[in-house]
Order: C-alpha cells, then sequence, then structure tokens
C-alpha cells in the first residue's frame, strides 16, 4: 500500500518575487529608457543640433552672432520683429504661398486621372507610359531649362511664378507615379463593383477611389507643397529680375547676400519662413504618415 502523496494548496504556492523598493524602481526607469533608446536619442540630438544653432544665433546680438560664442549673451526677441521691418516678409510668404498651393492644385487636377488610369483602366502602350514617367522622374531638371526658358520668354511670363505654376497643369512625374502606387492598394473588387452598377470612370474616381485614397492624396499634395515652398532654382530662373514675384526661399538668399553680417536676422528670417511648412506638417502628420505607409505596397 503506497503512502499518500501531500500537495501543497494552491493558494500557498507563490511566486518568488525579489523585494525592490519603489522608490528605487522610480529612479531607474529614467535610466533604462536613456539606455533601451540611446540610438533613438543619439540620432533625434543629431537632427535637433541645426535646429538649435539656428534658434540661439537668431536670439543673440548682432555683435555676438557669427562669432565662436555659441550660447547668447544677451537675448533679443525683437529680432524677429526687425525682419519684418526690414523685408516685406508679407508679401514673399504671399507669392510662397501661391506658388506653393497652385502648383498643387494644378498637380491633383492633372496627376490624379493620370494615376487612376495607370493604376486600373487597361489599355495599350500603359507600359511604355509608366516607363516614360520614370524616366521624366530621373531625368534632371537643369537639362531642360534651356529651352523651356526659351519658350516661357517668348510667351512673356518671365519674371513671374506662372512658368513655375502652369507645368502643373500637365502633370507632375513623382506624383502620377506616387498615386498610381497608392490606387493599386485599394482592391478592384470595389471599382469593378462600381461599374456594375453602371458608373463610367469619371464617377467610380469621383464616388469610389477618391475617397479611399485620402491618405495617399494628402502625403503626395503635401510632398510637392514642400518642394515648391524651398524651390529656389526655379525663382531664381524666371523671378530674379521682378522683386515683386520673390518667393520666401530667394528672398531669403538675398536677404543673407545684401546684410552679410546680420546673421541673427537671418536666420530669425530661416525660422519665420519654416513656420507655415510646420505647420501644414503638423495638420496632415496623421494622412501624411498613413499614405507614406500604404504607397508602394503593389508594384
Amino acid at each position: 500500500m503506497s503512502a499518500p502523496t501531500l500537495t501543497r494548496p494552491a493558494s500557498r504556492v507563490r511566486a518568488s518575487r525579489p523585494n525592490v523598493d519603489g522608490a528605487s524602481l522610480r529612479r531607474r526607469t529614467p535610466l533604462v529608457f536613456i539606455a533601451d533608446h540611446a540610438l533613438l536619442i543619439a540620432l533625434a540630438v543629431i537632427f535637433l543640433a541645426p535646429f538649435v544653432f539656428v534658434l540661439l544665433t537668431a536670439v543673440m546680438s548682432p555683435e555676438q552672432a557669427g562669432t565662436a560664442f555659441a550660447w547668447p549673451t544677451s537675448w533679443h526677441w525683437d529680432n524677429f520683429a526687425q525682419v519684418f521691418d526690414k523685408l516685406p516678409m508679407l508679401k514673399y510668404f504671399g507669392n510662397s504661398f501661391l506658388y506653393a498651393g497652385a502648383a498643387t492644385l494644378f498637380m491633383l487636377l492633372s496627376s490624379v486621372p493620370a494615376a487612376y488610369a495607370l493604376a486600373r483602366i487597361q489599355f495599350r502602350g500603359s507600359r511604355f507610359f509608366m516607363f516614360a514617367i520614370i524616366g521624366a522622374m530621373l531625368l534632371p531638371p537643369q537639362v531642360t531649362s534651356v529651352p523651356l526658358y526659351v519658350m516661357w520668354s517668348n510667351l512673356g511670363l518671365t519674371g513671374s511664378l506662372w512658368p513655375l505654376i502652369l507645368p502643373n497643369l500637365l502633370g507632375d512625374a513623382f506624383s502620377i507615379f506616387l498615386l498610381r502606387q497608392f490606387f493599386l492598394t485599394i482592391p478592384r473588387e470595389y471599382t469593378e463593383a462600381a461599374r456594375i452598377d453602371g458608373c463610367g470612370e469619371v464617377r467610380t474616381l469621383w464616388k469610389v477611389v477618391l475617397p479611399m485614397a485620402r491618405p495617399g492624396i494628402a502625403a503626395t499634395s503635401i510632398f510637392l507643397f514642400f518642394a515648391s515652398w524651398n524651390d529656389y532654382y526655379g525663382p531664381l530662373l524666371y523671378t530674379s529680375e521682378n522683386e515683386n514675384a520673390w518667393p520666401v526661399s530667394y528672398a531669403l538668399a538675398q536677404f543673407r547676400s545684401s546684410r552679410s553680417v546680420d546673421w541673427n536676422l537671418t536666420m530669425a528670417a530661416t525660422l519665420i519662413a519654416m513656420v507655415p511648412v510646420v505647420l501644414v506638417f503638423l495638420l496632415a502628420q496623421r494622412s501624411f504618415v498613413r499614405g507614406v505607409t500604404l504607397t508602394g505596397v503593389k508594384g
């Protein structure tokens, strides 16, 4: 007869835990966080260092700006107001918004239908057009600068921003490619169901595809808006002789060259020019990140 085995009640079986003081755990938490994210923190410092340098220089005195002293001895926040006194910044901002806003709008009117046709409509030569768009993306803009300048000069549009805005009515190669990649991520069942219900291609694009493609359209619009806002080569080529048509990007370069010793005002003007771009990105951050993430899933 075997002896009965004694089992310990489950309620008494407890895993041994180290006796850790709560205060010491709280003290260790920041150190553990820094150790776990050391690489990301280092990259953040590297990316933020130029912005901090620009900000510190913007609030320096004219005598200290440009010297070896990195920390301001006195804080001059009135430098931002002096920028508006010395330059017609509101006019330059208006030109930049006209350039970036109109170019983005014209790009959407032309690139969205083209991208939809390449993604959803089967026609002869579609592959050739796709390779042509990729080739246009690889073509440097300086190659076509001379013939385009001659054409716009004969039309009498040099000295204005229209030579930079109107070409977007014919589509933008990068925007068409990006939108086409996003349209490919939309299941074909939706567009096929719309065609079965009697919708044409235009109505299918307007009613079905565009509401589902808002993140991709937002990402593409932000890309072109930023590129137009920061464009320097185009305004240098077409608006250099007309100060009334200068955007912020070109005006900042002229401000720096004409006032090469006022680095504090130059940095203050640079920060002012960054404000609209940062606000646009913050307002559309969620759609932008989602559009960039989903674009390119299918080839």
